[in-house]
């Protein structure tokens, strides 16, 4: 029990770090109340009992790292029931003859036992982080070169927060277990419910009675005046993610992955500084635990480039803490690209949603970019070819500056005629997508689905001239406007055709199909070739003739994949074609992304670039010692067939389509290629 006079100092001491910490947290409520509208008040008891039971049982944190995570979970576990520990403590310095040691109470034993392990587990969690990070120094903990930083962060701002962090963990629960352990050497006693804390009370066996007294007050304060002292910290600590992140977690996006938020304010869309972000994305900087989860799965970073969304966020938040109250003012409306990303990396992201999937906190720095990207694009702020690929679209409704007359040229060289699926009714609409339509990488594929759909009797059309980018990767560029006047155009001439389902190639297409033309008034059935396609197997529409007793790796898609959810029909399907799959190591929604999402596949290379992420991914490929590499996307066999060439790997990887393993599995007749038809 502590004295009067020890008594009345804590309590001032409770008061003045109080109020400290109070006008920080003030300073956070208004920060993010200052951002722009977004409805988030949907089933909010709900959201926040899912939040709070994904916290309690570390789901999120357990999506990588998995030793990391165990050692995360130590610390959080013993952090969380160190709020009842430290309820307790106060309890026995105010309470006279309060006491859970030695007790025949057998919650108050429970209470120990439990107190006393995850104490330890708590000091050796700790010690491997601090180890991690100031003697392993993992490179995923570094930012590349090139990433823009917040002075404060290249200054060691991080490192010095983990080190206070971890030094504030240990002497708090240090203190506390020594504490106990003085106290049982004091009563002259061990206790099988305290067991570590006894093992330690044998080495204060020689200390007088009036030492142990003086330890166990020192502890006390080391402990509980320590914790106090941190409180006003602690807004400005990573440690604020322990309250930050279930709120985040709790408000983030309910709707589909792949569905964008629509634009708040037409009159100036997407966001150029913070107040212009959603309010729920300016939670994100303080639930960040700057563990760069983020961009160590980010294809951009990996590849040199100079983006990072773990950077974004830390930005943000070191920003905010240096402007204190004069954000609310002119400091406000600075630019985010002033202090929190640069230009070159809002035009680096793919748009993989790696960053958001793999995130424990919740946080979506991928949405900060797609704002500002809307903002940029609305000011004529953007790079030149994406500019000109823009002014295709518009005016001829396609990325490759083509007629629209030329869209089904494709198919002259099929010995059947594809139905028009705007002049006569149809089972399946097929969108075939401009990749597929015009890339000629990418044609013999779409003559391939064709004639499989053919062959097996199925009941298909197109719209040919009619048909339109669906304009996914032309919203995830920034260009609303151009976006919402291509789905109105393409669901008006959906509107004239006749049919049961829509069937994509192309996952970017099938993704905006599925997911944001609803919003729009486009309300279809819409599904994958490869989901079409093992349907058909398995109903015994398609039948294969043989089984191809091949091995070969499979690429996830990201808007197939990780977006949508779809991992099991492509492999199914290869399966059902006698294909053995050879996992790559980083897979479904863990893939690494190809490099092509974004609009990326219509920007040059950035200047800094060290190798293309479809590089990377073929090389990863040819480790496997397989001599395919499988894809499912037509955006996939251009880049991926390209990376071959350019990473020396030809007669080493050869890419094909799912749709390839099917033909063979039919016993088709080989068609002629699109180099064969030309020189024809």
């Amino acid at each position: 029990m502590l004295t009067p006079n020890e008594q009345i100092a804590f309590i001032l001491l409770v008061v003045v770090c109080g109020i400290l910490a109070f006008q920080s947290f003030k300073r956070i409520f208004k920060t993010v109340r200052s951002g722009a509208e977004a409805d988030r008040s949907d089933n909010l008891i709900g959201r926040f009992i899912t939040a709070l039971v994904d916290v309690l049982l570390q789901k999120s944190i357990k999506k990588a790292r998995p030793i990391v995570s165990m050692f995360h979970s130590f610390i959080f576990f013993g952090f969380s029931f160190y709020l009842l520990v430290n309820v307790n403590d106060v309890l026995e310095a105010y309470v006279n003859g309060w006491t859970t040691i030695g007790s025949d109470n057998i919650l108050a034993n429970l209470f120990n036992l439990v107190a006393d392990i995850i104490s330890v587990l708590v000091l050796v969690g700790m010690v491997f982080f601090l180890y991690r990070r100031f003697v392993q120094k993992p490179e995923v903990m570094e930012f590349n070169a090139n990433v823009k930083l917040h002075p404060g962060v290249s200054a060691g701002g991080l490192e010095k927060d983990s080190l206070i962090v971890g030094i504030f963990i240990l002497i708090h629960v240090g203190s506390r277990w020594l504490g106990t352990a003085m106290r049982l050497t004091e009563n002259g006693q061990t206790d099988p419910w305290l067991p570590t804390a006894s093992v330690m009370s044998g080495f204060f066996s020689n200390w007088s009675h009036a030492s142990l007294e003086t330890g166990v007050h020192v502890t006390w304060w080391l402990a509980m005046g320590l914790i106090v002292m941190f409180i006003p910290y602690f807004p400005r600590s990573k440690h604020i993610h322990l309250i930050v992140a279930p709120v985040n977690l709790a408000l983030g996006r309910k709707t589909p992955r792949g569905a964008m938020d629509g634009v708040s304010n037409p009159a100036a869309p997407g966001s150029k500084s913070l107040s212009d972000l959603p309010w729920p994305q300016l939670l994100d900087p303080w639930a960040c635990i700057m563990c760069s989860r983020c961009h160590e799965v980010c294809p951009a970073h990996e590849s040199g480039t100079p983006l990072s969304p773990s950077a974004l966020e830390i930005n943000k938040r070191y920003f905010i803490n240096e402007q204190g109250n004069a954000l609310f003012n002119s400091a406000g409306e600075t630019a985010l690209m002033d202090y929190a990303i640069s230009e070159d990396a809002v035009w680096s992201c793919t748009t993989c949603y790696a960053c958001v999937n793999v995130c424990p906190v919740g946080n979506e720095p991928m949405m900060d970019i797609l704002e500002m990207r809307r903002n940029q694009v609305f000011n004529a702020q953007m790079p030149n070819e994406l500019a000109d690929v823009l002014r295709s679209l518009d005016e001829q409704g396609n990325s490759f500056n083509e007629s629209a007359r030329r869209r089904s040229k494709w198919s002259r060289a099929l010995d059947f005629k594809i139905k028009n699926a705007t002049q006569e009714p149809v089972k399946y609409l097929w969108y075939v997508g401009d990749f597929a339509s015009f890339n000629q990488n990418c044609q013999d594929t779409t003559r391939k689905v064709a004639q499989v759909l053919q062959a097996s009797g199925v009941d298909f059309g197109i719209m040919g001239k009619k048909e339109k980018s669906a304009g996914n990767d032309v919203r995830r560029t920034g260009e609303e406007g151009l976006f919402e006047l291509l789905a109105e155009q393409n669901i008006e001439n959906i509107e004239q055709c006749e049919f049961e389902e829509i069937v994509t190639t192309d996952p970017h297409t099938y993704n905006t199909l599925k997911n944001e033309y609803p919003k729009l008034g486009g309300d279809y059935t819409v599904k994958h070739y490869s989901t079409l396609l093992l349907e058909l197997i398995e109903s015994g529409q398609i039948h294969l003739s043989k089984k191809l007793d091949i091995a070969s790796t499979f690429h996830d898609p990201c808007y197939l994949g990780r977006y949508n959810g779809i991992y099991d029909a492509p492999r199914r399907l290869m399966e059902q074609c006698g294909v053995e799959l050879v996992e790559m190591p980083r897979n479904r929604e863990n893939s690494f992304c190809c490099g092509a999402g974004g609009g990326q596949i219509w920007l040059q290379e950035h200047a800094d670039m060290t190798q293309r992420p479809s590089e990377q991914r073929i090389e990863e490929a040819v480790g496997l010692g397989v001599g395919t590499f499988t894809v499912a996307c037509p955006k996939d066999m251009n880049m991926y067939s390209d990376a071959v060439k350019t990473s020396g790997s030809e007669g080493r990887m050869e890419v094909k389509d799912i749709i390839d393993y099917v033909i063979e599995a039919m016993d088709l007749p080989e068609l002629a290629t699109g180099e064969e038809i030309a020189e024809g």
